[in-house]
C-alpha cells in the first residue's frame, strides 16, 4: 500500500490551511481524496477554488464568468465570500483592472495544486473502475512459463496496462488455491488439482496440454512413436514430492492406478527441470506436461502418451465472490492470448 499526503500550511499568521490526503490501495486502487479547508470550522468547496483561479488567470471578472459559464455578479459574490472565509484579501480591483495581492499569489499556487490533485484523483478512480491501474498478485506453476500463453500474455498485458503492477510468484497448484482463498493471491495459473476445491474459486480453462513420457534416449520405449500408461508398469519413476502440491503428481498416480498398478518411485524432486535432469542421469522415467518439452537436456527423449485421459489443462483460478475490473480485464486478456496461441498452433 502506498500513501501520499501533502500538507501545506501557508502561514502561521493566516487563518487557513490546506490538507490533502490521497491514498491509493493496491489491487483495485480504491482511493479517498480528503480535502479540508479549515476556516472557522467552515468547509470550502473545490468550485470556489476554480472560480478564484479563473479570475486570477483572466484578471477580468467578465471574461472569467464567460469561461466558467456563470453570471458575472454571482462570480463576484463568490470571490468576496471566499475572501471572507479565508480572512485575507486575495484580489485588488477597480472598475478598470484586477490584480492579485501577495496573499492571492500564494493562494493561487496552492489552489492550482489542489485542483490538479483532485483531477488526478478523479482520473485514477475512473481508470481503476476500468481495470487500468492497481496491482495484481499472480501465481503460476513451474510449467506455466514454458507455455506459449504465459510469456505472450504477460508481455502484452504490461504494454496494454502499463499502470498495473504485476506481482508474480511461482507456487504449486494446491498452494495457489490456498493463497487465493486466503486472499494473498488474486489469480493463479494452475493444473487440475485432482481434488475438490472450494466453491468460491472460479476456474477458467485456457488450454489443454498432452502429458509426455520423459525418458533416457537409449530407453527401450524410445523406439515407439507413442506410449501407453500400461507400458510403464515395470518402470521406475522420478516424480514430484507428494507434499509439493502439484496437480500433475496426483494425475499421474491416478492414471497408473486406473491402468492396474502403482508407480514404482525411484526418486522424488521439487522442480520439473530437476526431474528431467534426473531422467537424463538414468534414474528413471517421468510423466510431465508437454510444455516441459522445450527443456532440451542431452540424453532425454519425449514421447506422447496415448489415451484421452493423458491430458492436463492450464487453468486460470480466481475468487468467484470478488470480481473486479482489474481481475476481469486480466482474465479477458488471458482468454484472448489462449485463443491466439491455439490459432498459431493450428
Amino acid at each position: 500500500m502506498q500513501d501520499i499526503s501533502v500538507t501545506n500550511i501557508l502561514s502561521k499568521q493566516e487563518p487557513y490551511a490546506f490538507i490533502i490526503g490521497l491514498r491509493f490501495y493496491s489491487v483495485q486502487y480504491i482511493f479517498n481524496l480528503l480535502l479540508i479547508f479549515k476556516t472557522d470550522n467552515k468547509l470550502m468547496e473545490l468550485r470556489h477554488l476554480r472560480y478564484f483561479v479563473a479570475v486570477a488567470e483572466e484578471l477580468h471578472f467578465t471574461r472569467a464568468a464567460l469561461r466558467l459559464h456563470i453570471g458575472q455578479p454571482p462570480l463576484s459574490q463568490q470571490i468576496q465570500a471566499l475572501e471572507e472565509e479565508v480572512g485575507a484579501r486575495l484580489l485588488e480591483r477597480s472598475k478598470r483592472w484586477v490584480r492579485l495581492t501577495e496573499a492571492g499569489k500564494l493562494f493561487l499556487d496552492d489552489a492550482r495544486h489542489i485542483l490538479a490533485l483532485s483531477d488526478k484523483a478523479a482520473e485514477t478512480a475512473r481508470r481503476a473502475a476500468r481495470g487500468e491501474v492497481g496491482e495484481l498478485r499472480i501465481g503460476f506453476t513451474s510449467s506455466t512459463p514454458f507455455t506459449a500463453i504465459f510469456p505472450n500474455l504477460i508481455n502484452l498485458y504490461r504494454k496494454q496496462f502499463p499502470h498495473v503492477s504485476l506481482s508474480l510468484r511461482e507456487l504449486s497448484t494446491m498452494n495457489q488455491i490456498e493463497a487465493i482463498s486466503a486472499r494473498t493471491l488474486d489469480l493463479g495459473f494452475i493444473r487440475p488439482p485432482e481434488t475438490e476445491i472450494a466453491t468460491d474459486i472460479s476456474l477458467t480453462t485456457l488450454r489443454h496440454d498432452p502429458l509426455m513420457l520423459v525418458m533416457p534416449v537409449n530407453h527401450v520405449l524410445a523406439r515407439k512413436a507413442a506410449v501407453s500408461i500400461k507400458d510403464l508398469a515395470e518402470q521406475f519413476f522420478v516424480t514430484f514430492f507428494p507434499d509439493v502440491g502439484t496437480g500433475v503428481y496426483r494425475q499421474v498416480l491416478r492414471l497408473c492406478r486406473d491402468a492396474g498398478f502403482d508407480p514404482k518411485v525411484a526418486l522424488e524432486a521439487r522442480e520439473g527441470s530437476t526431474i528431467i535432469g534426473l531422467v537424463a542421469a538414468g534414474c528413471g522415467i517421468s510423466i510431465l506436461p508437454e510444455s516441459f518439452k522445450c527443456i532440451r537436456i542431452k540424453g532425454v527423449s519425449y514421447r506422447p502418451i496415448s489415451g484421452p485421459a493423458a491430458v492436463t489443462k492450464l487453468i486460470l483460478a480466481n475468487r468467484a465472490d470478488e470480481p473486479t475490473p482489474l481481475i476481469d480485464s486480466f482474465i479477458k486478456a488471458a482468454i484472448e492470448a489462449a485463443q491466439s496461441s491455439y490459432e498459431v498452433n493450428l
